[in-house]
């Protein structure tokens, strides 16, 4: 039989438990291969007193990298931060009708009280201005900070356009945040030489699963992992054998079998 989260996990339950095994983790991680999430219960956050959007391009890759770090670092709340290289921010520039500076770029937010916002803001241009950062735009009001953050919004869409049919090929991997200027500008050497997909050029294909693969492989020797969002499905089933071990391997096994034991949910996947 194959089990429902709500058979296992009340999820209505106090914010802070420590009774037992995390089964909703285990479910909500086993990318639907143990069971059926039947109901959820949805968490609730106020809206901040004040939010502040901005951008800011950098001369390079590694300088706009090195100001993330920095910022984590300094501890600044930061809502959400963002990157896009200059070839990103080219696209969508041009299929967002944009002006961006042509450069690699940041793009951040903040939310808090109107005091705490100003400190904020402040911590945060003076990191970014060490390391180079030009052309600040900052906005306060819901509809300026939309239109800010248009280029992130669209992104995959511009990188779609920018070779007409082409598919997208979406992966991701998550490593320490001290390793995080690394593995950017190696990474942006390989996709130098990858291309985006043509969906009729297998050897282009070829050559794009080869890229994934050594990008999952270079954030587990950074004592990263090979997918902090996107999960394993079909394509990381090796990263995930090299990432958690065969005894890591073995205990899901063992758990799949048991939760279901026919195999019926999402077959294939994951292990």
């Amino acid at each position: 039989m194959a089990w429902a989260l709500t058979d296992l996990v009340c999820p209505w339950g106090p914010r802070k438990s420590a009774a037992g095994y995390n089964l909703t983790g285990l479910f909500v991680g086993s990318e639907g291969t143990l069971g059926l999430i039947t109901a959820a219960t949805l968490r609730l956050h106020p809206v901040p007193e004040a939010t502040v959007a901005a951008t800011c391009a950098f001369p390079s890759v590694q300088a706009a990298v090195d100001s993330t770090v920095n910022i984590l670092h300094a501890a600044v709340p930061v809502a959400r931060i963002e990157f896009l290289d200059e070839v990103m921010i080219d696209a969508c520039n041009r299929y967002s009708k944009l002006n961006y500076p042509v450069a690699p770029t940041l793009f951040l937010e903040f939310h808090g009280s109107e005091q705490a916002l100003a400190e904020q803001v402040q911590q945060a241009e003076k990191i970014t201005q060490d390391n180079g950062a030009s052309h600040f735009s900052w906005a306060k009001e819901a509809e300026e900070r939309s239109q800010l953050w248009a280029a992130r919004h669209n992104a995959w869409y511009a990188s779609l356009a920018l070779r007409p049919g082409s598919k997208g090929y979406a992966t991701d991997v998550c490593v320490p945040i001290s390793r995080l200027p690394e593995i950017l500008v190696q990474t942006k050497e390989d996709l130098k030489a990858s291309g985006l997909t043509d969906p009729e050029d297998a050897e282009e294909l070829r050559r794009l699963k080869a890229f994934a693969q050594q990008l999952g492989r270079r954030a587990l020797a950074l004592h990263g992992t090979c997918t902090g969002e996107h999960g394993i499905g079909l394509g990381k089933r090796q990263l995930l054998q090299d990432e958690v071990g065969a005894v890591g391997m073995e205990t899901m096994r063992q758990l799949k079998a048991t939760l279901d034991p026919r195999g019926l949910m999402n077959p294939g996947k994951v292990l």
